[in-house]
């Protein structure tokens, strides 16, 4: 009973301390400058030439790095799940590097290569914010890439899938492709939906290395002169980080209903 109590107080607590100040925040996003409310701060991405362009750019970073993400991080957990086992532990400790890291010092570090090395690649590397960022965003999202899909690799026979897909003649980029990939769907999703949620917030390496056309960038510019719209933006693509990953666990949670049911 006590167990109980405390429980409902905890999380009381914890709702309290979460859903406070998005209340407070989504009001705010509300009011209109002259008093009253409106939708005004919402609808600003599609009045303003360099919110649109930002939310754009973003979008277009987010799935480039999902795809690098998606490529280099499922076949690898899947050989290492099926041949090496024991570096599960390394590679797991190898992920976490990038939240060790705090992102100024890696921003600080990229900006001293791109402005001492002068070379055609990293010319090219840096001419973009789309051809800068990505690469660097990679390696943000490895950490919760890999265990998202380590999870998802944990929840299904894989030994067996790929065994059995050997078997009938398919190789082992078949085998992952055709068989493992199907199999962990739901997990390749929350992978590249915490990769869009992280393009969309992140600012430290962009604002720093001054690429200004992204989206978290131009969200901080435009709050020096409208808040509401800035506090209306960051709250809407939380909310929408909030639904696709809320999407995803329902798919996966039927999914795996139906699989045990049968």
């Amino acid at each position: 009973m006590r167990r109980r109590r405390w429980r409902v107080v905890v999380l009381t607590l914890a709702a309290i301390y979460f859903l406070v100040p998005l209340v407070a925040a989504a009001e705010f996003s509300f009011r209109k400058p002259g008093g009253g409310y409106w939708f005004g701060n919402y609808l600003a991405v599609a009045t303003d030439d360099a919110l649109l362009t930002g939310l754009l750019t973003s979008l277009q970073i987010a799935l480039f790095t999902a795809v690098v993400v998606i490529v280099l991080v499922v076949p690898t957990a899947v050989w290492v799940r099926l041949r090496f086992p024991s570096l599960a532990g390394v590679l797991e400790s190898a992920t976490i590097l990038p939240i060790v890291i705090p992102p100024v010092v890696m921003a600080a570090g990229i900006a001293f290569v791109q402005a001492n090395l002068d070379t055609p690649l990293f010319r090219t590397l840096f001419s973009s914010s789309t051809a800068a960022l990505t690469p660097f965003y990679v390696v943000l999202a490895l950490p919760f890439a890999y265990r998202a899909v380590d999870n998802g690799l944990a929840a299904v026979p894989l030994r067996t899938l790929v065994e059995a897909a050997r078997n009938l003649g398919a190789g082992m980029a078949g085998a992952i492709v055709r068989v493992v990939l199907p199999t962990i769907r739901s997990a390749v999703l929350g992978a590249a939906f915490l990769t869009l949620a992280l393009v969309l917030g992140e600012v430290v390496i962009a604002r720093i290395l001054l690429y200004t056309d992204t989206f978290p960038v131009a969200v901080v510019e435009v709050g020096r002169s409208a808040a509401g719209v800035s506090v209306a933006l960051s709250l809407a693509s939380l909310v929408l980080t909030w639904v696709l990953l809320l999407a995803v666990s329902v798919v996966g949670g039927r999914r795996v209903a139906r699989r045990s049911s049968s």
